[in-house]
């Protein structure tokens, strides 16, 4: 039953795809989101996981990839919030600024952990970028 219903909404969506509409593009992406298949995952996983290890050089590379192949939005936000903390372990502000914005501008309401919000080296970055200073 659940699937019938899913089925109705897409359907709808594919043939009002021919309207040029604003909240017609939106919902289309929304769509996109929803069933995209993420080619970016494993890289996303694989650079996360060399994070952690403090691989950095080799995580950044991976989290670059990850976006370039395709995320849905909660995880292009931690790609480029991660990509924002290994710019700022290494001193690169303005980088780490701008991975910061684009993680904010796909989801405005970000907030980090408790731990990450205390970092002293991209704790402060992320409150400037967030609070527009």
């Amino acid at each position: 039953m659940m699937w019938r219903r899913i089925v109705a909404v897409c359907s709808i969506a594919l043939i009002a795809g021919g309207c040029a509409t604003e909240p017609m593009r939106n919902l289309q992406r929304g769509f996109q989101n929803l069933f995209q298949t993420g080619k970016g995952k494993p890289a996303l996983e694989a650079g996360l996981r060399q994070y952690e290890e403090g691989a950095y050089v080799e995580a950044s590379r991976n989290l670059q990839t990850a976006l370039e192949h395709g995320l849905d939005s909660a995880s292009q936000v931690d790609a480029h919030k991660h990509l924002a903390f290994i710019h700022c372990a290494s001193n690169r502000t303005g980088p780490c600024r701008d991975e910061f914005r684009k993680a904010l501008k796909i989801n405005p309401a970000l907030e980090l952990s408790a731990a990450e919000a205390g970092h002293p080296a991209w704790g402060p970055v992320f409150r400037s970028v967030k609070t527009g200073r």
